[in-house]
């Protein structure tokens, strides 16, 4: 399915218009999190009733049309996989009760990003993960984006899995622009919907590269998920790059980006900086974690406001339009 290149109603310059009351976010790594527009929330009490509880909130949440709450868990991995996937299913019935529609975790998150950790994950005991962790969603009745090895006859990847509220996956894309040895790259890029909204996804080291992001939005993308563990806090000279990267893929489409990264471990400074963030389709940062905390930012997203402009823009140059096209052709469209 072709996108409507002509359509450009909405002005992309309108979206850089910034919200009054917004906080510059402190650029050091002594600032900790920034809470601009969103909420922190620690993690609630569990209950094997939960998806009864949220039905009620769910439903109200779903007649806002054009409106998505979600959480991002800034989530520390263990190498153990049962462990790790029993904190997911926490997690996702914690957000759930607090109103989150999608639940997004950071790279690698059910195993854990070493090399060690995915080694001892076995095809059969990721199968199993998997269905634990479909099964949490379809109790909570929500949706969550996790971060996994894939093993295949063809290779092993570095994937980010969709899961719907009927326990089903209905996205497993693989990492395209790798910055580890292990896995083999990914093939595709792709949107799918969430509660009738379009989304897609990257990982990590392909937030570099912005045609994995604006070919999405110009297939109808409005919400990127950004799961990663970046690189630790020892190597600081990359930490404010990777905000303005991120910040800038959501500016320059426009596009609403949901973030998971991995926290630091306070301990022997090892794992990644934290620093998950919720980003407005402006390029200004809704909510930040904080650098060492294991934690939960959420929002409430409004695609409502015009997403995608300025792509459609580029578009629109006559000399560059049959290559956007033909870029745009290589999205896959999930129908769920």
């Amino acid at each position: 399915m072709q996108p409507d290149f002509a359509r450009l109603s909405e002005d992309g310059n309108a979206m850089a218009k910034t919200i009054s009351r917004r906080k510059l976010i402190q650029m050091g790594l002594g600032a900790g999190s920034a809470l601009l527009m969103g909420e922190k929330l620690s993690m609630a009490s569990t209950s094997n009733d939960s998806s009864k509880q949220n039905k009620t909130q769910v439903e109200k949440q779903s007649q806002q049309a054009g409106k998505l709450n979600v959480a991002a868990v800034q989530f520390r991995s263990t190498d153990n996989l049962s462990d790790n996937v029993k904190r997911h299913c926490d997690y996702i019935r914690s957000c759930a009760k607090n109103g989150a529609r999608v639940v997004i975790f950071p790279e690698c998150s059910m195993t854990g990003y070493s090399k060690e950790a995915i080694d001892k994950a076995t095809p059969a005991l990721l199968t199993e993960a998997e269905a634990t962790i479909g099964a949490a969603c379809k109790e909570a009745n929500v949706y969550a984006i996790v971060g996994s090895p894939t093993k295949t006859d063809t290779g092993l990847f570095n994937s980010a899995l969709v899961f719907t509220p009927e326990a089903k996956i209905i996205e497993r894309y693989h990492k395209v622009q790798l910055a580890e040895s292990w896995p083999k790259p990914g093939d595709h890029m792709s949107v799918f919907p969430i509660d009738g909204v379009w989304c897609s996804i990257i990982i990590c080291h392909d937030e570099r590269y912005p045609e994995l992001v604006r070919l999405p939005v110009l297939a109808g993308a409005k919400i990127v998920f950004y799961i990663s563990s970046e690189s630790g806090i020892k190597e600081e000279r990359k930490i404010a790059p990777y905000r303005a990267q991120i910040m800038a893929r959501a500016a320059e489409s426009p596009v609403y980006i949901a973030h998971a990264n991995a926290p630091c471990n306070a301990k022997d400074l090892s794992g990644s900086h934290g620093q998950s963030r919720l980003i407005d389709s402006d390029g200004n940062i809704i909510t930040e974690a904080s650098i060492f905390d294991e934690e939960v930012i959420s929002t409430t997203f409004d695609v409502t406001k015009g997403t995608g402009g300025l792509a459609r823009r580029s578009a629109q140059c006559e000399f560059l339009k049959k290559w956007w096209e033909d870029g745009v052709a290589l999205v896959r469209r999930i129908e769920g």
